[in-house]
């Protein structure tokens, strides 16, 4: 089985049916409900999602958006096929990646988990702040971009 450190990016491009990496996207899912991938993501990223989703929903005129976001956000956190990562060893990581190439707080928990646990992290595209050092980044753990298959 295959493993996988998400990023929210690739949760939204997944929900949002009109983004450039949508199909992409809803491939990994694919794979998740068919149990070929198994996923990790930090707790902070729930947080995230629940609040990109909910201006999304809200930017398109959807009914109850923060009920479609926290359904969201309870269908990542209980669905058995991902895991959602608290530790003090990520905690940590995350600050020393944070610092050391001064990223979003939650991309370096999705790096932090792809560095001790040995898995690719997935983003959606290479943001600027990434792009400067994702050479060094390279060194450190495995990252995969959904942008790269399109």
């Amino acid at each position: 089985m295959n493993k996988v450190a998400l990023d929210t990016s690739v949760i939204i491009e997944y929900i949002d049916r009109e983004g450039r990496y949508h199909e992409l996207a809803k491939a990994v899912f694919d794979s998740l409900m068919k149990g070929k991938l198994k996923v990790y993501v930090p707790h902070v990223v729930l947080a995230e999602t629940f609040y990109i989703a909910a201006r999304l929903f809200r930017a398109i005129g959807a009914e109850k958006p923060l009920f479609k976001a926290k359904s969201l956000v309870e269908w990542l956190y209980y669905n058995p096929r991902i895991e959602v990562i608290r530790s003090l060893e990520i905690d940590i990581e995350a600050g020393v990646i944070k610092l050391k190439y001064k990223l979003a707080l939650t991309d370096a928990y999705v790096l932090a988990i792809a560095k001790v646990l040995g898995v690719p992290a997935l983003f959606r595209k290479k943001e600027h702040e990434m792009i400067r050092v994702l050479d060094s980044l390279r060194r450190e753990c495995k990252i995969m971009f959904l942008e790269d298959y399109a």
